[in-house]
Formats: structure tokens, sequence, C-alpha cells
């Protein structure tokens, strides 16, 4: 199947699941690394403070703050 079809039945409301290999799909760029970062107390108070008021935990928190941040940076 072409690009255009596909594009027309998912523009007409039609399931295009079946298309794909969901199996092999990747998002590129969202692969993760991991770091080890160390905060004044304070800093691990305040985040700890700010995840309950939001429901949700540090890493969390320190995800969306650096988002914020980089997204403004353009």
């Amino acid at each position: 199947m072409k690009a255009k079809e596909l594009d027309l039945l998912f523009d007409n409301g039609e399931d295009v699941l079946e298309y794909f290999d969901l199996d092999s799909l990747k998002r590129p760029g969202l692969e993760m690394d991991a770091m080890q970062i160390s905060f004044p107390h304070w800093m691990m108070e305040a985040m700890e403070k700010e995840a309950e008021r939001m429901g949700v935990d540090i890493q969390s928190v320190i995800k969306m703050w650096i988002t914020q941040r980089l997204d403004a940076m353009g």
C-alpha cells in the first residue's frame, strides 16, 4: 500500500493499525539513557513536595521541569 492510500484511509476515519507491524515500531529520540545526579537536601524536599502535589513521582517532576526549560530555549 502506498503512503497516500494509507493517508486517505486514516483521513476517512478508518482503522489503519492492521497495516503496521506494531511489534517493530519505535519512537525515534525517545530511547532512554540513565544518569545519576545528586541534589542538596532542600531541593529534594522541594521536589518531593511538588511531586506529591502533582500526584507523580520525583523523576516525572524533574523531567517536566527540564522539558519546559529546553522548550523555552527553542
